[in-house]
């Protein structure tokens, strides 16, 4: 069922103040998630995390010089 802009308007001037505002809030929301969704998304390519990780060091599983003594 589509709804007229009359009928609309009609419903949300029979709303409370405080509902006003939520509803003003929640259209602000649906707004942005519009804008979002038509935003177009950049495809993802083979390597295009390259060079984000680091790598962990070779000695890494060997034990610290600061432990030492506990062992």
């Amino acid at each position: 069922m589509v709804m007229s802009d009359t009928e609309l308007l009609k419903k949300v001037s029979e709303l409370p103040e405080n509902l006003r505002e939520e509803l003003d809030s929640y259209i602000d929301f649906l707004l942005q998630k519009s804008a979002e969704a038509d935003l177009p998304k950049k495809p993802l390519k083979f390597g295009m995390m390259k060079d984000t990780f680091v790598m962990v060091s070779d000695d890494f599983d060997e034990p610290l010089d600061d432990f030492k003594e506990y062992m």
